[in-house]
């Protein structure tokens, strides 16, 4: 029978988003043996096949195999994801015992050639990878060649180490405390010992199963001489990772002369053991590729065919949680340059979710014959199948979600800096408070560059296969554990003085590296992504690109919350936390949905009060581990002393804030120890005679409840007083994150949510009316934010009392949490703009207005919030040292000029407000504009 053509066997399978209906569906969930049913796959109530089943299922015909196995994968919370690891691969030693038939990596020694990598030479090669935008450090090497050669054991001894284990240790904690890319270690066969070692400095290891087949070490086999791929070395080493709790990588190769069975039985074998320890977070399904100099040269290559039945056989084996892998730069490709973009479809519609680690400046030392594939073209064939791309951690986020359980303290400070809320690579430069323009909103994928900005050209140099003497491998009959003297290798070494083949081969991969990161770095195309989440490859586009479309569409579930949003229904919280996971064509909806809501509600004017912030107290019995303002009485620390303003000095500035304009004193201070109720009114009456029209919106609830608590009287009493002396209105913070399961670590001696929400609520009775805060992007999660939104929701149906609602991105520079290695850096710019567009929606009809803090976001970033659902711009400030305190760059003043000036140039119509949202008297708004500056402040 003729054989299709290669687009035509692809086009066999359906795409990864389609279901599959009628007799195939039924096919499938029989050979399930019944125990799911029609709806179970959507549902999340998958049960992993039993080995029965499993058999099967594998003799379904490919085509409804792959369909079966692209339903359990996009049950995954994530299904519209598939990731990569951005990194740099780091071979620290080619030598080896092992002589695999099919490797062209393992080399032996060569006199005058160092076997080892330079800690100075890993350390640039890393650094490389950091300009360039890498998150992971890939050490591979060869296994325990001082066991083998006597070179390999001299040359460790005078670098100061007794084995390869405990250099590649000592190497990935310098490129952990150096650059903070994560190491995820390859190291080969090794015990519980050394397991628990390499977990101290790396966020992963790896080691590859491979196959259980014996047959395979039979002479002229795969795996003739080669003691360390023995089965039971490699589950033994599979097990221990699993017994220290170390997130581990592994998977088989296929086409080496396996079967299907032995397949099967190799992945039951790897689930038995995630069962047992929970710990394989990813599974790699890699297909052999024949090299020139190897003893497999001549061997078959197994078909595409085989790629996708293992791979959907491994979905259906693991179910929807395991991330399973296939390298992109491996795929069997056709004759046609289109071929690898229709492979990656099919591989995409067989289950998997991820593409493993790509370089934009190193190449692939394992299989050297195979360029990486441009990050762009990637991108394109990635969204083809429905699918977005996203950068990813050395370690997956269920796994840093429980990094006490699974990462090292020191490691998960690191990794906790490059993340963002769900687990996935931070991949941006921007945080809140940094004088960084931030990701445009927002630009689609531009194709024509690969993952590291190089040209196509540049990047075919820098990836070009290994020649045949590099490919050559002289094992002369490697195997055996005992120290042998070997004759000098042909092999190429990293040598440290030039040889007749052109040099240092290290020193020349070294500049190889850094002439990739400089080419990336000047084309301003380093790998990262736009704000919607997804991953771009040529430079960051101009800012007034505007929101775009990833050309994916809507997904049903977005479009259905939207439209209940829209109508004012109330949202669920997994409705809410879905929004908060947008990426791609969903966020954009999102955004629009947001904009167009807020244009109905507020139409096209933008609102900003003039105000004047006056903290009259740095000093806090509370040690809220965000905040970087509060001090000690008698310690320095951080930014600045600690201060108490005189009652004068405050009265001062309340002058001055009426005289240059100001509608509103807005007043917070720290929970002094020696403040009490009466403090708090003594405050306001200062204020109140020194401006007596001026608007007070002052103290937090958590300092109405401890005045409150300080007189012995009820808070509804002490609103009472407060409001008699002159008190306006509350600000809503001290908020933080309304879900005591963040409250609890991020401020435990804080008020609890409900007791927060009480205070609000009998401000509420008494006519006080508040704003509403979230400060977010440090340790909390969108299920976290979800919540928080809901109590917001709620409260409002009951009291009315909220007048607009303001997100507070975390400013991380200066904030313990951060300093102390237990927080990330703030929420990246997809998060901010999804925090005020949601809260638009899901606050619909109840609170009207959304604000975004230019002290948090910088000028820009709040000007580019007012497209995603904003209507105000907070308040002009004049003073603001709470959020410089934590190491922001903006916050003095935004003077009523520059203000219009932002709203404006957007088409927007800017108007000045009060506190509650009414029209200032029109002899303050001219004095805004005219006013004075601002004088020298006592800060006692």
């Amino acid at each position: 029978m003729q054989s299709l053509s290669w687009s035509g066997r692809l086009s066999k399978f359906p795409a990864c988003h389609r279901p599959v209906r009628g007799v195939a569906q039924a096919a499938e969930l029989s050979a399930l043996g019944g125990r799911t049913h029609d709806g179970a796959l959507e549902q999340g109530g998958y049960q992993s096949p039993s080995r029965e089943d499993l058999q099967r299922l594998a003799q379904l015909p490919l085509q409804n195999l792959v369909s079966a196995a692209a339903r359990v994968r996009n049950q995954r919370e994530d299904s519209q994801v598939v990731t990569f690891s951005p990194k740099v691969f780091i071979p620290l030693t080619r030598l080896c015992r092992d002589a695999c038939g099919y490797c062209t990596f393992a080399m032996g020694p060569k006199a005058g050639e160092r076997a080892y990598m330079t800690l100075d030479e890993v350390l640039a090669v890393a650094q490389a990878g950091k300009e360039a935008g890498c998150t992971e450090a890939l050490f591979t090497l060869g296994d325990k060649p001082e066991l083998l050669y006597t070179e390999a054991k001299d040359e460790l001894a005078s670098l100061g180490f007794d084995s390869t284990l405990a250099y590649v240790q000592a190497a990935a904690a310098l490129v952990l405390r150096e650059t903070g890319l994560l190491p995820h270690i390859n190291a080969g066969v090794m015990g519980r010992r050394h397991v628990a070692a390499l977990k101290k400095v790396s966020a992963s290891q790896g080691l590859m199963l491979e196959s259980l087949s014996e047959r395979l070490f039979e002479p002229g086999g795969p795996h003739f001489g080669c003691p360390d791929k023995r089965p039971a070395a490699r589950l033994a080493t599979i097990a221990a990772a699993g017994e220290e709790r170390v997130p581990f990588t592994t998977g088989l190769l296929i086409g080496i002369g396996e079967t299907r069975e032995e397949r099967l039985e190799a992945l039951l074998a790897i689930r038995q053991l995630h069962e047992k320890y929970g710990h394989v977070q990813e599974l790699i399904i890699q297909n052999f590729r024949r090299k020139e100099g190897t003893a497999m040269s001549d061997a078959p290559e197994p078909s595409i065919e085989e790629l996708l039945w293992t791979v959907a056989m491994a979905r259906l084996a693991f179910g929807p949680a395991m991330s399973i892998q296939a390298p992109p730069n491996l795929t069997p490709a056709g004759p046609e340059q289109s071929t690898a973009a229709l492979e990656w479809q099919a591989l995409i519609g067989a289950g998997i979710n991820d593409w493993g680690g790509i370089s934009p400046v190193t190449k692939d030392w394992v299989n050297p014959e195979a360029p990486w594939p441009h990050i762009s073209v990637l991108a394109d064939a990635t969204r083809a199948a429905g699918k977005v791309l996203v950068p990813r951690l050395a370690v997956y986020p269920e796994y840093l979600a429980d990094a006490a359980t699974w990462l090292d303290p020191e490691v998960t400070r690191v990794v906790l800096a490059s993340s963002d809320a769900l687990g996935y690579a931070r991949a941006e430069d921007w945080s809140p408070g940094l004088a960084l323009q931030p990701p445009p909103l927002l630009e689609a994928l531009s194709g024509g560059r690969n993952d590291g900005g190089v040209t196509s050209e540049e990047h075919a140099e820098t990836c070009q296969p290994a020649t045949d003497e590099e490919a050559s491998d002289e094992t002369n009959g490697r195997g055996t554990e005992q120290t042998v003297k070997s004759e000098p290798s042909t092999s190429g070494r990293f040598t440290s003085e030039p040889t007749d083949r052109g040099g240092d081969r290290f020193e020349a991969f070294v500049k190889e590296a850094h002439l990739s990161s400089r080419t990336s770095a000047s084309r301003d195309s380093k790998i990262q992504v736009s704000a919607d989440g997804t991953l771009y490859g040529r430079g960051r586009p101009s800012a007034d690109d505007g929101l775009t479309s990833a050309g994916l569409g809507v997904s049903p579930g977005v479009r259905d919350v939207l439209s209940r949003a829209m109508d004012g229904q109330d949202l669920t919280e997994a409705e809410i936390e879905g929004l908060f996971r947008a990426r791609g064509d969903d966020f954009v909806a999102i955004c629009q949905a947001a904009d167009e809501l807020r244009r109905q509600v507020n139409g096209d004017k933008v609102t900003y009060v003039v105000n004047r912030n006056i903290n009259y107290t740095n000093v806090c019995t509370y040690r809220c581990q965000f905040c970087a303002f509060s001090k000690g009485r008698f310690s320095e620390n951080l930014r600045g002393k600690p201060y108490v303003l005189a009652l004068e000095e405050i009265g001062r500035r309340a002058t001055e804030a009426w005289a240059r304009g100001a509608t509103e004193v807005c007043m917070q201070g720290g929970i002094h120890p020696d403040f009490t109720g009466q403090t708090y009114l003594d405050i306001l009456a200062v204020v109140k005679a020194a401006a007596p029209d001026i608007h007070v919106h002052a103290f937090s609830p958590l300092e109405v409840f401890q005045g409150a608590a300080t007189l012995g009287i009820s808070v509804d009493a002490f609103l009472g007083r407060l409001q008699a002396a002159g008190l306006g209105s509350l600000p809503g913070t001290a908020a933080e994150v309304l879900d005591d399961e963040v409250r609890t670590v991020l401020c435990p001696d804080k008020l609890t949510t409900a007791e927060w929400l009480g205070v609000v609520e009998a401000a509420h009775r008494t006519g006080l009316r508040t704003t509403s805060t979230i400060m977010f992007g440090h340790l909390d999660r969108p299920r976290n934010w979800a919540r928080h939104l809901l109590h917001l929701r709620d409260l409002q149906k009951r009291t009315r009392g909220i007048t607009e609602f303001v997100p507070l991105p975390f400013v991380h520079m200066e904030a313990p949490v951060f300093l102390k290695g237990r927080a990330r850096r703030g929420p990246t710019m997809r998060e901010c703009t999804l925090m005020h567009a949601v809260a638009r929606l899901a606050l619909h009809p109840h609170i009207a207005n959304i604000q975004a803090s230019w002290v948090k976001m910088g000028p820009g970033g709040a000007q580019s919030l007012l497209a995603v659902g904003c209507n105000d711009m907070g308040g002009s400030l004049m003073n603001e040292s709470i959020t410089r305190a934590a190491g922001a760059e903006h916050g003095q003043e935004l003077a009523p000029s520059a203000m219009e000036a932002l709203i404006t140039s957007l088409g927007r119509r800017p108007e000045q407000r009060t506190t509650p949202y009414g029209t200032p008297p029109l002899d303050q708004t001219k004095k805004s504009f005219v006013a004075a500056p601002l004088t020298h402040l006592a800060m006692v």
